[in-house]
């Protein structure tokens, strides 16, 4: 943890003539930057992935329709195709998992008051009126909804909510382009039709994780969200 605290400082230091006081911030935009960089052929491999398993689509309708009263032999069936046609059907997971170390570092990292022993000095660095370290809670009880720390959430949750409704949006395109495969008998499997209700408002749930959190981790998951909407827009045009 020490270790990426320092990383964390450096960066800062080094960003502070640009920045000032927000230079802490600022290193977190761009820290998160660099690991969606790292990601970035993952998600590549995703958005080749998911474009291959609408391809697939037909084919794994018909062993529905041909294996549909055998769950077993289906299932084993599905697995072969996606081994011969070389698509794995968790490439879309592994952006997001490979993303949650960095996460759970900037979580821990300014939520603990002490780091090796010491005072935690990151946390005496703010995002204009906004301590890192805060949570939005912290921010009504200081100054309310509209003081300062207040305005910096209500700016958060604006951009977070502008993004959940661009993938909303989206997904709710993509999802009447490319509909459930229906069983043999015609019928959806079973909770798809639950599934495809829930999933354009996932997005939404983004503002919860910023509200809960530290404004550090909350900066991550703002910039991850927004790096992840224009990201996905482009490789799935």
């Amino acid at each position: 943890m020490s270790v990426f605290a320092d990383l964390v400082q450096r960066l800062a230091d080094l960003l502070h003539p640009l920045f000032g006081a927000t230079a802490a911030a600022a290193a977190i935009v761009l820290f998160t930057a660099f690991v969606r960089l790292l990601v970035h052929p993952l998600s590549r491999a995703a958005a080749r992935g998911q474009k291959a398993q609408v391809e697939l689509r037909p084919k794994i309708a018909e062993l529905r329709k041909k294996h549909g009263k055998d769950p077993q032999k289906l299932q084993k069936a599905v697995m072969e195709l996606h081994a011969a046609e070389k698509v794995s059907p968790l490439s879309g997971c592994l952006p997001s998992l490979f993303q949650l170390p960095a996460f759970f570092l900037l979580y821990h990292l300014f939520s603990n008051t002490t780091i090796g022993g010491q005072a935690n000095e990151l946390l005496t660095h703010q995002l204009f009126a906004a301590p890192l370290g805060d949570r939005w809670a912290d921010a009504l009880g200081t100054g309310g909804f509209l003081g300062g720390a207040g305005l910096v959430y209500l700016a958060l949750f604006v951009i977070v909510a502008t993004v959940a409704s661009f993938n909303f949006r989206r997904t709710k395109r993509m999802m009447a382009t490319n509909p459930a495969v229906p069983v043999g008998d015609g019928q959806q499997m079973p909770g798809m039709g639950a599934m495809s209700k829930v999933m354009p408002f996932m997005s939404f749930f983004t503002l919860f994780t910023v509200a809960v959190v530290p404004l550090a981790a909350a900066l991550y998951v703002v910039t991850s969200t927004t790096w992840s909407a224009v990201e996905r827009a482009a490789l799935y045009r």
